[in-house]
């Protein structure tokens, strides 16, 4: 087996030249089978398109009468795999996450995973060898669960899990696919808590959600004083009310700056923390605006326009500190499970959510 470099540069083919383009940047990897002396080699099973990811294509091809052409989202998904050797839509930049079996293990592997493990990566599609050999058949193109057949490609500093068997597989994979969110929002509670001596007021736009429901459930196992969840629809907000994951659950516009500071308020707020889980863009000041002096603002959603959240910080003479969720805490995969076994709420939201995908429902 050859050398490779840790961070996966040996795999990047385009851009030509230094070597110092990462695989998240670059334009084409090398997909092939065959593995480096530290790498991990994956039969995929299914892929999770993130959520900002699969908008955008339901939105291209939607029909004039509001039906979306599932085949051309399967084309266009097929196009990206086979152009770039990776998932990774070149409108937003972002990718899933995937499950399968570990197929071959590098001598020098440092991952911990064995042949015939049932994974999960927790490393973006985005930046993972990717290569589809079934034509993605099974796959009406009309949901963010894709299920598949090929291969992924492992480097030594990626992150995957081995699945737990007592959850369904693609049930941890949806959690996985957020574990960053509630890591984060538990440790920024805490943290402000010992920075100010004051339990803090949480909000967290797009509350119905993957990664906002973690995160709600997360905000209350850290002692949030005040849980705020905010909805566009009356049927998200439906989903929450009975759960316990919200003091408030109010319906607001998240691009509104007015709408949304007003709606907040009136629950309780302005919030200490504001968590932004919503995959449009646009709701990078109402955020800021909703978010008390001295408070902390978390951008999850891959929708962001960091450019705008920082000029609209300035702009609104706003003393918050934002923070960018990366998607990695340590732990944070065990953290997020565990939450879905322990809160009857979030489990529920979940399931209900993951029986809808594979029914073509949802």
């Amino acid at each position: 087996m050859t050398a490779t470099s840790p961070v996966g540069l040996h795999r990047v083919l385009e851009p030509v030249g230094s070597g110092l383009t990462l695989p998240q940047a670059a334009q084409r990897l090398d997909d092939s089978p065959q593995i480096g002396a530290d790498e991990v080699r994956i039969d995929i099973e299914v892929l999770n398109l993130d959520a900002a990811s699969y908008r955008q294509l339901e939105g291209k091809h939607t029909r004039s009468d509001g039906t979306v052409d599932g085949a051309a989202v399967r084309a266009e998904v097929l196009e990206i795999v086979a152009s770039r050797g990776k998932m990774q839509n070149p409108v937003t930049g972002s990718g899933g996450m995937l499950i399968g079996r570990v197929a071959e293990v590098g001598p020098d592997s440092t991952l911990g995973l064995q042949p015939g493990d049932h994974v999960a990566t927790l490393v973006s599609l985005s930046l993972t060898p990717l290569r589809i050999t079934d034509g993605l058949a099974a796959w009406d193109g009309l949901g963010e669960r894709v299920p598949a057949k090929g291969h992924a490609i492992l480097f030594g500093r990626s992150i995957a899990a081995v699945l737990p068997e007592d959850l369904d597989a693609e049930l941890a994979l949806m959690v996985m696919d957020v574990c960053g969110a509630p890591a984060l929002v538990s440790r920024v509670v805490t943290e402000h808590r010992a920075r100010t001596g004051q339990d803090p007021v949480v909000t967290v736009l797009g509350g119905a959600g993957k990664s906002g429901s973690l995160s709600l459930a997360a905000a209350a196992d850290a002692g949030a004083a005040r849980r705020i969840a905010v909805v566009p629809l009356q049927r998200e907000a439906d989903l929450l009310q009975g759960t316990g994951l919200a003091d408030s659950v109010v319906i607001a516009d998240a691009r509104s700056p007015l709408g949304l500071l007003e709606a907040v308020e009136q629950a309780g707020g302005p919030a200490d923390v504001t968590v932004v889980c919503v995959d449009v863009p646009g709701c990078e000041q109402p955020a800021i605006l909703s978010t008390a002096a001295g408070g902390t603002v978390i951008f999850f959603s891959m929708a962001t326009n960091f450019a705008a959240a920082a000029l609209g910080a300035e702009g609104l003479a706003a003393d918050v500190r934002m923070m960018i969720g990366n998607g990695y805490v340590p732990g944070h995969a065990d953290y997020a499970l565990e939450l879905l076994r322990n809160t009857p709420g979030v489990r529920a939201l979940f399931e209900s959510r993951l029986a809808g995908e594979q029914t073509g429902t949802s």
